[in-house]
């Protein structure tokens, strides 16, 4: 595992566009692993910066994302679609046809994450997986306990994501209360693994996860195990590792 600390998040967030831009340039038809949350945000910034200087060229690129929550609609704006989008695929030149995330209005769960599978096959693997790290070391919406042979699979929100989410709906029963996630197997089969981390509430689960015992109660433990990691974190995420080693 490589490790590159970053003086904050700003550096973080362009060391990681970096090591992306890279795996485009180096293979322009690649298939990037797409992450949401507000970590990948900055680097989703950089990245835009740089394609519309025209220092890159999305136009062969497919995207795969790693989730969606379970039953809203992509212009719904809290889908992970909508946050794509608007994110990052409406300011870059990437064909719309080759971003993928699950379906979410797929009521069917298990018809749901046998196409999403069959997607990330066909698409001949993912060469480069952008992750962040779930303050309880999750990764996707792959919480503590999630066995780590499984992949796409349809998992219940744990009640405190539910209530964190609660308020971004006007009404309660329309808050998610599942979500389709890729799974640890698929996630480990990626050529590449960057993981991007930041603020200080990160750091005792960074130690944890990837200086600690590899256990499904910390599911970005696996990540051990994978043979090309890169970590990038700001100064306060990996402030408990001991970088000199």
């Amino acid at each position: 595992m490589k490790i590159i600390s970053a003086k904050d998040y700003y550096y973080m967030s362009r060391m990681a566009a970096n090591i992306i831009s890279a795996q485009i340039i180096m293979k322009p038809h690649c298939v990037l692993g797409l992450a949401t949350g507000s970590t990948p945000i900055g680097t989703y910034k950089q990245l835009i910066h740089w394609h519309k200087k025209g220092d890159l060229d999305f136009s062969g690129v497919t995207s795969i994302n790693l989730d969606e929550y379970k039953g809203l609609s992509p212009d719904n704006d809290q889908s992970y679609r909508y946050f794509m989008n608007h994110n990052f695929f409406y300011h870059i030149n990437i064909n719309l046809k080759n971003t993928y995330l699950p379906n979410g209005l797929e009521k069917d769960s298990e018809k749901a994450c046998k196409d999403y599978n069959h997607i990330i096959q066909t698409s001949g693997g993912v060469d480069l997986q952008l992750l962040g790290l779930g303050l309880n070391g999750h990764i996707g919406f792959n919480e503590p306990g999630e066995a780590f042979e499984k992949q796409t699979h349809c998992v219940n929100l744990t009640p405190s994501t539910i209530d964190a989410n609660s308020r971004f709906f006007e009404n309660p029963d329309d808050v998610p209360k599942q979500a389709y996630t890729v799974g640890i197997k698929t996630i480990m089969q990626a050529k590449k693994i960057l993981v991007i981390v930041n603020g200080a509430n990160k750091a005792d689960i960074v130690k944890a996860a990837f200086f600690g015992p590899i256990t499904p109660s910390v599911p970005a433990s696996v990540l051990q195990l994978h043979n090309d990691v890169t970590l990038v974190g700001d100064e306060t995420a990996l402030a408990k590792l001991d970088l000199a080693q």
